[in-house]
């Protein structure tokens, strides 16, 4: 198999998802856009927060999710938080939907970024967080902290 040689610019990422939900599976998309969306997500004008995935007759879509209009657009500049059409095979398409009507499952994107000169959006299909698993994460994550400096301490 042929390594995946192209070069990756990672321009929005929803940090706060990984929080929020247990990751199931990923998806690569490509996203359909407007030139002067494409000019602002080059210039990192993106942000992912309370954005989701819907999927409607068929088609996905990237639902919330705010791209600042172009600064040197004109008239024609695009509308910040329209629906983006996500392009992703049918099957996969009839997949991530019979999943969602699963009770608890949700779309979310994880990243927008640059696959060489294709925008592209990493969705994952995950399932909503209790707050005891958040604070048992968090709880998680001090602990590995600590030994870690703890570690440090020791070595030095």
């Amino acid at each position: 198999m042929v390594a995946d040689r192209r070069e990756i610019k990672v321009v929005a990422e929803n940090r706060k998802a990984r929080h929020d939900y247990f990751i199931e599976d990923t998806y690569e998309a490509g996203l359909v856009l407007t030139g002067t969306e494409v000019k602002s997500l080059r210039a990192g004008q993106c942000n992912l927060r309370d954005s989701y995935v819907e999927i409607r007759a068929g088609e996905a879509a990237l639902v919330n999710s705010h791209i600042a209009p172009y600064r040197e657009g004109n008239r024609f500049n695009h509308d910040p938080l329209r629906p983006r059409k996500l392009l992703l095979h049918k099957v996969e398409i009839r997949r991530l939907e019979q999943r969602v009507r699963e009770k608890g499952y949700t779309l979310v994107p994880l990243r927008v970024y640059f696959a060489g000169p294709r925008a592209k959006v990493e969705v994952a299909l995950a399932k909503g967080k209790h707050t005891y698993d958040k604070r048992r994460d968090i709880a998680e994550r001090d602990a590995r902290r600590a030994i870690e400096r703890a570690l440090a301490e020791r070595r030095s």
